[in-house]
């Protein structure tokens, strides 16, 4: 074989080679959000940091208030995770509930004792005045007047600007 027959073979086969390991470059996002706090389709990508899932954290317990358990409060640390799983920051209206707790059944969650009327965090003053940093979770203090000895189920919801309901729920019990 003639050595321009050769040449000519290996530019073919680089050149294929190249050309095919080449990609389009991905495309940028485009501008901000939508000014209703929609994702435009095309920021799909986006829609894994969102919440995605509540957790009452199990630093959450009953606080008496001057020694009376008559003036006790629950104090409520509630964290809003992504898709990930990791601890976020974001608006939505919280709503607290709390219920008999029915040991040894199928459904624990016996009659409701309180509702709580609903925090509203999509003002991001509000929202900063709820959050703990260092908990990467935020606080609530909620009013309620234990029975002693009994056990209690908390049930927290957040209603997010994207009409998503994430629901949690903690057996609380009170120890006199």
């Amino acid at each position: 074989m003639k050595p321009a027959g050769k040449i000519a073979k290996v530019c073919l086969f680089t050149l294929l080679l190249i050309e095919a390991g080449c990609e389009p470059a991905p495309p940028r996002p485009p501008g901000p959000f939508t000014v209703d706090g929609n994702v435009p389709n095309n920021l799909a990508v986006y829609t894994h940091y969102v919440p995605a899932r509540i957790d009452i954290s199990p630093l959450t317990e009953f606080v008496t208030v001057d020694g009376a358990p008559e003036a006790s409060k629950i104090k409520v640390y509630v964290s809003l995770l992504d898709s990930f799983g990791c601890q976020m920051k974001g608006p939505g209206r919280f709503r607290f509930e709390i219920y008999n707790h029915v040991p040894r059944s199928a459904e624990h969650k016996g009659k409701r004792l309180a509702i709580w009327p609903d925090v509203d965090l999509t003002n991001p003053t509000d929202n900063n005045n709820y959050w703990r940093d260092f908990f990467r979770a935020y606080e609530f203090d909620l009013d309620f007047s234990p029975q002693s000895g009994r056990s209690y189920v908390l049930e927290a919801t957040c209603f997010c600007p994207n009409g998503k309901r994430l629901t949690a729920e903690f057996d609380l019990k009170y120890v006199k």
